[in-house]
């Protein structure tokens, strides 16, 4: 937790992403593994209490941590809007879904899809090529670049090298490199 903090202190953003990762968290999915536990969608559906009960328990938990935050990323980047009126009602400032991330406050989006590459034991080099020239062209446009990075994709050779190269080709192309709580500081971006 200590590593966390010195982070968070250095600028780091911490993000809430979700409150319940056992493997069955609605109750509704029957017997899955830990390797579909990724998978799960807890936010997706949620309307405004549900979603709301979650955040107030997890924000419980952040807080006795020393962690608090008013970020959100869902679990499979997938926010139901019962989940984003939820969350400004608990106050959270950013909330980043697949497709854009919503500054609850001024109700300002910035669009910009999630780049990154599957889950799983192989990825296909196709997968790792498709990350790099998405990240070329978005960049190109200007408009929002967003690099999804789970930690086991560094320690494989070729994923970390793609993810690499697409951080490179981003700010080759003049993106700047910028945290979900920093956006709110930029004009929104269109894509």
């Amino acid at each position: 937790m200590r590593w966390l903090r010195q982070r968070r202190d250095h600028g780091d953003a911490v993000l809430m992403h979700g409150y319940d990762h056992t493997a069955d968290p609605l109750g509704a999915w029957g017997s899955y593994t830990v390797t579909t536990l990724r998978r799960r969608a807890e936010f997706a559906t949620l309307p405004a209490h549900e979603a709301g009960l979650r955040l107030h328990a997890a924000n419980i938990l952040l807080e006795r941590l020393d962690l608090c935050t008013d970020a959100f990323v869902p679990p499979r980047w997938l926010a139901s809007p019962g989940t984003r009126r939820a969350l400004q009602n608990h106050g959270y400032r950013v909330c980043a879904d697949a497709t854009a991330v919503h500054e609850l406050r001024s109700n300002q989006v910035y669009r910009g899809r999630v780049l990154g590459l599957a889950h799983g034991e192989r990825v296909d080099p196709l997968w790792c090529r498709a990350m790099v020239l998405g990240a070329a062209r978005t960049a190109r446009r200007g408009a929002l670049v967003r690099i999804a990075v789970d930690a086991a994709d560094l320690a494989r050779g070729g994923r970390r090298a793609a993810l690499l190269d697409a951080v490179d080709i981003a700010l080759h192309h003049g993106a700047h490199p910028s945290t979900y709580l920093q956006l709110g500081a930029q004009p929104a971006l269109a894509a």
